[in-house]
């Protein structure tokens, strides 16, 4: 009779031992609702709102403009490097995107400043343009007769998220640039 009630105790305490860890304390369960729910909003890309993303893409990073420069950052609340600002809007509508600049040399296809769109992401060299290397990203903004505009982290002059034309210095500096939507 011990023979048969012990492996049964044994099952018995192991079934609720397993369910009680399963039963996250309401503190736990609290901040895990917080966490969730600042999460950005994944959003599955199809050919039908590719269109309006440009739009919307770029709606959202302006309401990041002012956002300070940080090295080797990707959050709002405390800043952004210029990958990490790219990277933070993109992540926003669903795209995986790289985190750092000379990634995203590899990223979407390859295209042209003639054929450049609003939502294309263009690829600098660093602060020093005889030295082809890539290291500093942007989002083209807008295009008009006056020329290109992009929206990046600024680690310049403005050390924050800003809108730049493509012109003088960072016309030396351009690379590159590939689209993305």
């Amino acid at each position: 009779m011990k023979k048969i009630i012990v492996p049964i105790l044994f099952f018995i305490l192991s079934a609720t031992a397993g369910k009680a860890q399963t039963i996250i304390p309401v503190q736990y369960q609290e901040l895990v609702k917080k966490l969730v729910a600042n999460l950005p909003k994944n959003t599955t890309i199809t050919e039908k709102n590719s269109s309006t993303n440009s739009t919307t893409l770029i709606d959202f990073a302006k309401s990041m403009l002012g956002i300070p420069y940080r090295y080797a950052t990707s959050n709002p609340k405390v800043g952004f490097d210029c990958s990490g600002f790219v990277s933070y809007v993109f992540s926003n509508f669903g795209f995986k995107v790289p985190r750092s600049s000379r990634e995203f040399s590899y990223a979407g296809k390859e295209t042209s400043l003639e054929n450049a769109k609003v939502g294309d992401v263009l690829i600098f060299t660093g602060t020093n343009s005889r030295i082809r290397r890539i290291g500093h990203v942007g989002i083209v903004y807008s295009i008009d007769e006056n020329g290109i505009k992009f929206i990046h982290a600024s680690s310049g002059k403005a050390h924050q998220v800003t809108i730049t034309d493509l012109n003088g210095h960072y016309k030396d500096r351009f690379m590159k640039i590939v689209s993305i939507l």
